[in-house]
């Protein structure tokens, strides 16, 4: 047959499954996140909403805080800390596995070499055969392209296109995830060394309260049991102190590890507590859908989900592969190249499974059930992303209430703490009575002291619920 019947004849035998050739498998078609998309917060109400001077959350959302510290710490989240560094690695890699499922576009070419010497038995064939030794040189060029006639590698491609968007969306997920811990840790310390510097004023104040029943003892005015309840209190909030020392030193370390920081590389000097709370625009729960990355993360993940349904549903038609050669083969080296020695071959090659054990079957059945469960993790990335929106509303409002509340009581303790001892200095009290008022007034101070840092913490956690300023990348 000549070359060019031959060629008519693949062209014969191709153009049809061309025009029949389709994409298998449902299009992608965004699920419906929840049965009943909330237009508004429940805990809105009353919120003090941002105004247009305030501006929206951006990537740097930290810098609402207004402390350079804290800056200077967040932005290094992003070079140093190592679950960033790894995260950014798997986005490499889904960004690298969509150019390995582009490949499935185009042919594969090879080249090679062989030489071989043989000799054939004497016990084959007839005797008057030959049988001295023979030598085959081999050049060829290999060609082989399975052409995608039902949509397999489109539909490889939207899925591993789909995988990579959700990558980035948790390289973005974790990213923040950090920086608001890191953030909250950084807040947490600024309450203990708020609270340490309070303890340590208040010793000061329970040293003179020691020094002057001391003097009342030996003046004869007070008893023994006075000077020693004075002394146990002063030992017992230099005991506190140390315990904040404590808790501050294993946040500092918690610090330095999310930064990528050894703990002895790393310290942090007492820094003063930021008591301004931020104004958060929350936006509209269905912007939430695409400012969380966690719940972008899983939309994508339904995507590459619902592709993979095309991929199994693909095996059921047939495989039609193009093969084609060409090279030199010659039993001598030095004719190895002669025109005469050159050889051709090329055509199609169709196969199709006709019994494999039901394993066709049971992939679709695999991915119809992967795509069910990925579709059913976004439903609960949802309602997960409302509820923590309004958990952390919800607090910051009632710890504003309680706040005021609280600063109240500090305020009254004050008053108690100054006229109770004026009464002990005058006789008509005990000093029991000090100490009572005392212990009730550093409670509610220290306790007014954490609501500041739960106030931020809230908000923080505010910030991540909402997303931050995070903005879903462009697809690769």
């Amino acid at each position: 047959m000549k070359a060019t019947d031959l060629t008519m004849l693949i062209i014969l035998i191709l153009c049809p499954l061309l025009l029949t050739a389709c994409t298998v498998g449902p299009d992608y078609v965004r699920p419906t996140p929840v049965e009943a998309m909330p237009t508004v917060y429940k805990q809105l109400e009353g919120w003090k909403l941002a105004q247009p001077q305030d501006g929206q959350l951006t990537e740097r959302w930290w810098e609402i805080y207004q402390d350079p510290v804290l800056n200077s710490l967040v932005e290094q989240v992003a070079v140093s800390n190592f679950n960033v560094a790894a995260a950014a690695a798997r986005f490499r890699q889904a960004r690298a596995q969509v150019q390995s499922a582009r490949a499935g576009y185009f042919p594969t070419i090879s080249v090679g070499a062989a030489a071989s010497r043989s000799q054939q038995s004497e016990n084959l064939g007839s005797r008057t055969i030959e049988t001295s030794p023979t030598s085959n040189f081999l050049l060829p060029l290999d060609l082989s392209w399975e052409l995608d006639l039902w949509g397999r590698v489109k539909r490889e491609v939207e899925s591993s296109q789909a995988s990579v968007q959700a990558s980035a969306a948790d390289l973005a997920a974790v990213t923040l995830s950090i920086q608001a811990e890191l953030a909250s840790n950084y807040f947490q310390l600024c309450v203990l060394d708020a609270q340490h510097q309070l303890l340590e004023s208040t010793i000061e104040v329970y040293k003179k309260s020691l020094e002057l029943t001391s003097y009342r003892y030996a003046a004869g005015f007070a008893l023994k049991t006075d000077t020693l309840q004075a002394e146990t209190q002063l030992k017992g909030t230099e005991a506190q102190a140390f315990d904040i020392r404590l808790q501050r030193t294993q946040l500092e370390h918690a610090i330095a590890l999310l930064i990528g920081k050894p703990p002895e590389a790393f310290s942090l000097p007492s820094t003063a507590l930021a008591t301004a709370i931020p104004a958060i625009p929350t936006g509209l729960p269905s912007e939430l859908l695409e400012r969380r990355p966690d719940i972008a993360s899983a939309e994508r993940r339904v995507a590459a989900a619902n592709a993979q349904i095309g991929l199994a549903q693909a095996a059921y038609y047939p495989t039609v592969r193009l093969s084609a050669a060409v090279g030199y083969e010659a039993s001598q080296l030095s004719n190895l190249l002669n025109w005469p020695s050159r050889f051709w071959a090329i055509g199609p090659a169709l196969s199709e499974t006709l019994v494999d054990g039901g394993l066709r079957s049971a992939l679709s059945e695999q991915a119809l059930a992967a795509y069910d469960a990925t579709v059913a993790n976004y439903q609960e990335a949802v309602l997960t992303g409302f509820r923590e929106v309004e958990d952390n509303l919800a607090a910051l409002s009632i710890l504003e209430q309680e706040a005021q509340v609280r600063n109240q009581a500090v305020k009254a303790a004050r008053q108690v703490v100054t006229i109770t001892t004026s009464q002990y200095e005058a006789g008509t009290v005990t000093y029991l009575s000090v100490l009572v008022v005392q212990a009730i007034a550093l409670a509610n101070e220290r306790i007014a002291l954490d609501l500041i840092g739960r106030q931020l913490t809230a908000s923080v956690l505010l910030v991540k619920a909402l997303g931050g300023g995070w903005q879903p990348k462009e697809s690769t």
